[in-house]
């Protein structure tokens, strides 16, 4: 098992577990839930394959399903810390939106495609799951608002391409490439760097 696979399950563990976690603050059934959580986990890298003209990795082995019925067991286990506590959302949300831009990364090089191609397909596979989750639970997606969300994978990638310019082991640019989102993530939210936003008459908004 390399690399780029055991961040895909910690990222899929990770993704899945935030989804759980929201459904599960809507009172949603076990089976909602889970639903739920696997949208999450396999919904960028859904998307992302398919657009690549690929089979949707999900579909070519089941342990993905697996990794979010364990995460589902998790939340149930462990449901009074991990649904009450809200930075167990945040936490969770961004270490798979780090894990998951790497991975998207990795396998669109792999496939043939240019590195700018490449870092959509990071941002993609990040964001996308969150905003099917987002869109599943009725919530206004975390890429749509002002947040630094998908901004984070763009970062990420960025600092991919970089440390990849730079000669670096091919495992040190995956982890500080993932890590970075991480870290944009965390000290936007910290310090409440914000994107600006438009306003009804077209003006933008802090």
């Amino acid at each position: 098992m390399d690399f780029v696979t055991i961040i895909d399950y910690i990222g899929t563990f990770a993704f899945a577990i935030s989804g759980v976690r929201l459904a599960a603050r809507k009172n949603f059934d076990i089976f909602g839930a889970y639903v739920v959580g696997f949208v999450t986990a396999v919904g960028g890298g859904t998307i992302r394959d398919l657009m690549l003209s690929l089979t949707p990795f999900w579909m070519l082995q089941p342990s993905y399903i697996i990794v979010t019925a364990i995460a589902l067991l998790t939340v149930i286990i462990f449901k009074k810390w991990i649904v009450r506590l809200e930075y167990t959302f945040f936490f969770f949300d961004a270490l798979g939106l780090g894990l998951f831009t790497v991975v998207g990364v990795d396998k669109t090089l792999a496939a043939g495609f240019p590195m700018w191609v490449a870092m959509i397909m990071g941002c993609i596979t990040g964001a996308a799951g969150g905003m099917l989750r987002d869109i599943f639970i009725n919530e206004i997606p975390l890429i749509f608002r002002k947040d630094i969300y998908a901004m984070a994978c763009i970062g990420g990638g960025f600092i991919y391409w970089l440390c990849r310019k730079l000669g670096t082991p091919m495992i040190i640019v995956q982890s500080v490439a993932a890590l970075s989102v991480v870290l944009i993530r965390v000290l936007c939210v910290h310090f409440k760097i914000n994107l600006p936003s438009l306003s009804g008459d077209g003006s933008s908004q802090q």
